[in-house]
């Protein structure tokens, strides 16, 4: 059963309300709710305070923890669209849930690339305790106060951050991006039909 036009603009006004009253509550200044997803942008001093609005507001489920590298330089990938307006940095996004209905947050904020750090979200959600850690390994971002802040998955002498697009994977060296799929063409009909006859 879908929902009525009526009631889609009923829905989509009340999460307009919600998000404009979390955004405020937090001190966030931008937000937008595409598709239906609240997406609160912060500054990197509101990070913890954000999240622990989230989760006296019954955000309880901590979804996930990851990064991206706004680059205009890739070593593999796609280039930029525009480079020229590109700004270079880390976006880092957290997705917060209610495990009672569907209301949920992401939370994004922006790191200088030279600076890239934030405090820990452990002390308010257990669990982004591997997510902190696998960004930490994959970007190359400090969580101050991360209680354990080892590699999950690369040796502990391994040097580099691997989701960087300035890391350069030595499989694209013998294989350019994206790595194109070597298809041998099938045999032409007319042979087959010429071994049917003999």
């Amino acid at each position: 059963m879908t929902d009525s036009p009526s009631e889609t603009t009923e829905s989509l006004s009340s999460l307009d309300t919600y998000a404009d009253e979390f955004a405020a509550s937090v001190g966030a200044e931008e937000w937008a709710t595409d598709h239906g997803t609240i997406h609160v942008y912060l500054g990197r001093e509101q990070w913890v305070a954000a999240a622990t609005k989230a989760r006296e507001s019954g955000l309880d489920f901590f979804s996930f923890l990851s990064a991206v590298d706004w680059a205009k330089e890739v070593t593999v990938g796609e280039p930029a669209d525009d480079v020229e307006n590109l700004e270079e940095r880390y976006e880092v996004l957290c997705r917060l849930s209610s495990s009672r209905d569907s209301s949920a947050v992401i939370l994004s904020t922006s790191l200088d690339k030279d600076d890239a750090w934030l405090d820990t979200l452990v002390p308010v959600y257990a669990g982004a305790a591997w997510h902190e850690r696998e960004t930490s390994e994959m970007f190359g971002i400090d969580f101050r106060g991360h209680p354990n802040l080892v590699k999950l998955y690369l040796p502990q002498e391994f040097e580099g951050h691997p989701l960087r697009k300035s890391f350069a994977l030595g499989s694209r060296e013998a294989k350019p991006w994206p790595g194109k799929v070597d298809v041998e063409e099938l045999p032409s009909t007319d042979n087959v039909e010429a071994g049917e006859g003999a």
